[in-house]
């Protein structure tokens, strides 16, 4: 796939982050995941991250990955870009990029290392190793343990032909617009805070036209409405939606640390589209969550 195609479904559409499907032991579910991407693409999506932080990448064995990605890319049969993530170690986020470009992925969504507390200047250096041992087009998702500062995520677009996109996780607009108007087009920019629709319109209002939806899992329909609403200027219905769903899901996400994934797959249960339980160290929500999440959706559609 081109790569012009490639950043202009990063800079116009909703773009989709699938959660992964494992079965009542856990198991990765291969049936019901290819079943999953093919009712995303035809939901009008711009593009499909497979294995996200929705998609519980930090989880996934490099066997599961292999079969997630091959299953991508077969079942969207280059209708819209599929994009994968890569990250914990250099080495392992090298291996699951050689993993991605044999399947045909067209482009890489690299996450910050795992765990410890990093200086910019070695971050620089870890997403610089990644990005110079694959062939693939990389976005850069600029979240906790691994922000990079405007001056770095320019030095790296310097010496990294392939950095093509930063994916933002910090929700700090001040920072973020620093970096968009020193490394300017050079880049495509993505909304990516967990339900980035909740500052959706801070972001457009700098230039970030897209962002990830993670609720489009269970309601794809209002996910679409929302997106063409706000790139359209149609503010009631923006207004409309944030305050009759993604504020009150928003309150609710904000109970427990993982609820961000938690509650997408609790949704995807309750309008039948089952993808199992998240894996520790993530925890479903209570009964009573549930139920409130289920008015929520249902006062919204």
């Amino acid at each position: 796939m081109e790569l012009s195609k490639i950043k202009s479904s990063l800079e116009d559409g909703l773009l989709s982050f699938p959660i992964t499907d494992f079965k009542e032991n856990g198991e990765f579910n291969a049936e019901t995941f290819a079943d999953r991407v093919e009712w995303f693409v035809s939901h009008d999506v711009s593009s499909v991250f497979v294995a996200g932080g929705t998609g519980e990448f930090f989880s996934i064995t490099a066997d599961e990955y292999e079969q997630i990605v091959n299953i991508s890319v077969k079942v969207v049969a280059e209708r819209v870009p599929v994009i994968s993530s890569v990250g914990k170690s250099v080495s392992e986020a090298i291996a699951f990029a050689k993993i991605a470009e044999k399947a045909g992925v067209h482009a890489l969504l690299l996450f910050p290392p795992y765990l410890t507390e990093c200086p910019q200047d070695g971050v620089f250096e870890y997403a610089k190793a990644i990005m110079q041992n694959t062939s693939l087009p990389v976005i850069y998702y600029n979240r906790a343990n691994g922000v990079l500062s405007a001056d770095y995520i320019k030095k790296l677009a310097e010496v990294c032909p392939n950095f093509i996109g930063l994916k933002d996780g910090t929700g700090n607009m001040q920072e973020l617009n620093d970096t968009i108007k020193t490394v300017g087009k050079r880049l495509s920019y993505i909304g990516g805070v967990p339900t980035a629709e909740i500052i959706a319109e801070a972001y457009l209002s700098i230039g970030v036209n897209t962002y990830s939806s993670a609720a489009f899992n269970f309601v794809p329909e209002l996910a679409n409405k929302f997106y063409k609403a706000l790139r359209a200027g149609d503010s009631a219905t923006v207004e409309k939606i944030t305050k009759d769903f993604y504020i009150p899901f928003v309150r609710l996400r904000s109970k427990k640390n993982g609820y961000a994934v938690s509650l997408i797959k609790a949704g995807a249960k309750l309008i039948g589209k089952s993808a199992g339980n998240v894996r520790p160290p993530l925890t479903m929500p209570t009964d009573a969550e549930v139920e409130e999440l289920k008015k929520i959706i249902e006062q919204s559609i």
